[in-house]
């Protein structure tokens, strides 16, 4: 059961503050530092370090820093389905405050760009029990159009619609979708993290996660709720948990486990994700992912 997915990479740079700044004002960092990321490479990086059977399809441009970005990932999956682009490759700059709170801006030229089933061999590998991983990044009639080739496939499809376009979300396509809680009430208009899970699963999706933070997870799956506890950790930075979570998720999924057994180990591998500083520097090693594994087959058990 592979995973797949589909999504964006860029470059990094993270500034850590005190506080964020007000409107007009200038701030000193206390420090900085450049590194690899993006939602679907964050999310990629997590599902290959479960032991999954990851291909990653993203664009870059031609520049250094996507030199950089290959040889920062290329002990992580097979590289072969960059796409390259005459474009500078993407960009975010992350503030990070004392209590490990974000703030995130991103240049997206070559994800606005990237269209995988007409640049890549996406179609070509597809499969029945394949998982298909997408986010918010994308074009999003890319992203529906990834998504129903997948369905017609016989593959499953997850998707984590942030950052959210403005436009309306479709879900008719979408087994999974997982969304934190900002995003389940921009969507729903409804703040109650149940009624909003409820009311993604009627607009098509099969299954409803909404991440609450320390809160843990809510999912939503054949009517019933799990309320999955979070780990309790202090935090460092939060940049990239929900791409952990994500991407453990999917990589989880392929072991055969439940979607219960899968949004708690998941859970887990977040909580170490926001100890620690970065967005895919903070994610979870191998090993720290096979114990997360081994503990939650244990208590199946």
């Amino acid at each position: 059961m592979p995973v797949r997915v589909v999504g964006n990479v860029c470059i990094d740079t993270t500034f850590r503050v005190d506080r964020f700044p007000q409107p007009g004002e200038t701030l000193n960092a206390r420090g900085h530092a450049d590194g690899v990321g993006g939602k679907g490479a964050n999310q990629a990086v997590a599902a290959a370090r479960t032991g999954a059977d990851v291909r990653f399809f993203a664009a870059v441009g031609t520049d250094l820093a996507a030199a950089f970005i290959r040889e920062q990932l290329k002990g992580e999956f097979d590289l072969r389905h960059l796409s390259e682009k005459p474009l500078p490759s993407d960009r975010s700059t992350i503030v990070v405050n004392r209590d490990g709170e974000n703030l995130i801006i991103s240049g997206i030229d070559c994800a606005a760009d990237f269209d995988p089933l007409r640049e890549t061999g996406l179609l070509t590998v597809l499969a029945h029990g394949d998982i298909l991983v997408m986010q918010g990044n994308l074009r999003s009639t890319v992203t529906d159009a990834c998504l129903r080739a997948a369905k017609a496939a016989g593959a499953t499809t997850i998707l984590n619609p942030s950052p959210l376009s403005g436009e309306a979300v479709d879900l008719a396509a979408v087994d999974i979708v997982i969304v934190n809680q900002g995003e389940a009430f921009e969507i729903t208009g409804d703040p109650d993290p149940e009624r909003a899970a409820r009311d993604l699963v009627r607009r098509g999706a099969k299954a409803a996660i909404v991440t609450l933070g320390a809160a843990g997870c809510l999912l939503l799956e054949d009517g019933a709720v799990d309320q999955i506890p979070a780990v309790k950790v202090v935090v460092v930075d939060t940049s990239g948990a929900g791409d952990v979570f994500c991407g453990c998720l999917a990589g989880y999924l392929t072991k055969g486990w439940t979607l219960a057994q899968s949004a708690r180990a998941a859970v887990a591998a977040a909580a170490l994700a926001v100890g620690r500083p970065g967005t895919l520097e903070a994610c979870p090693s191998r090993a720290e992912l096979t114990k997360i594994m081994n503990t939650v087959e244990a208590e199946s058990l």
